[in-house]
């Protein structure tokens, strides 16, 4: 959705490996578009930054071959009135949260590998969820075209990037690293805890009372989930990849508060 940063760059890399390492003149294809229908009514959508200059200028400096950028005439009639809607993966977590958030994310989604029809797609880990979502509906809808995920790309101190940062006060700044610093608190346990499982109730319970410690910080959920379904898990088992999926808000911004999402998988001895 724009206001790039160099965890888009890490994508845009990465596609530009695969697509040079494809033996077919592979073309690499950024789409920039902030997508209205992915938004609540009371959320940031006229708040969210669109350096679209900025942006141009990452995509040329980073090798981008072509960069899609509609308008949301361009995308959507005005008597639209087809969705495309995931019922599972997007019941909780950030769909529980935001309403309709996920139908927004999967109809533009469609759109988007309708029109530019690509072969290979990269999303961050990031928004683990959204991954999750995304290639459910792939499957699902036999739409013919490979998701691949890469690692969240981090500042130093360890705050996952994110376009909604820059909206952060210089004190929720200071203080957000520490939601990544509470996930890697929660995998430590869950590898070094003794005992044939680590329990996941001590475990979430844990990860919250950190998250709940920093200040100006409000919870908006806290979960351990299997990373595939995205199911509520209630014990850890050597079947299940197990993952910490958090969002957190910070003050306000005019009417909103700037929400950050962050995951960690949750490694324990068997």
């Amino acid at each position: 959705m724009g206001a790039l940063h160099e965890g888009h760059g890490a994508l845009i890399r990465r596609a530009r490996r695969l697509a040079d390492a494809s033996g077919k003149n592979g073309n690499v294809v950024v789409s920039i578009f902030v997508n209205p229908k992915q938004f609540g009514p009371k959320e940031d959508l006229s708040l969210y930054p669109r350096p679209f200059a900025e942006d141009r200028a990452l995509c040329k400096r980073e090798g981008v071959d072509l960069l899609f950028h509609p308008s949301p005439g361009e995308m959507y009639a005005e008597d639209a009135s087809v969705m495309v809607t995931e019922s599972s993966l997007s019941s909780g977590l950030c769909g529980g949260s935001r309403p309709g958030h996920f139908d927004g994310v999967c109809t533009v989604v469609a759109m988007l590998f309708t029109i530019v029809r690509p072969n290979i797609a990269i999303f961050g880990e990031k928004d683990w969820q959204q991954l999750a979502v995304i290639r459910r509906m792939v499957r699902d809808l036999k739409i013919p075209v490979k998701i691949i995920g890469h690692p969240t790309m981090r500042e130093d101190d360890g705050l996952a990037l994110s376009s909604r940062n820059r909206l952060l006060t210089s004190d929720a700044r200071r203080v957000a690293p520490r939601i990544y610093q509470a996930l890697l608190a929660s995998a430590m346990k869950a590898e070094n805890e003794t005992g044939e499982h680590p329990s996941v109730t001590r475990l979430r319970q844990g990860l919250k009372k950190d998250l709940t410690a920093i200040p100006g910080a409000e919870i908006d959920y806290v979960e351990i989930v299997d990373e595939s379904t995205l199911a509520p898990l209630k014990k850890f088992t050597t079947q299940v990849k197990a993952r910490a999926l958090v969002a957190v808000r910070f003050g306000s911004v005019g009417t909103a508060s700037v929400r950050l999402i962050d995951n960690i998988s949750l490694p324990f001895r068997s």
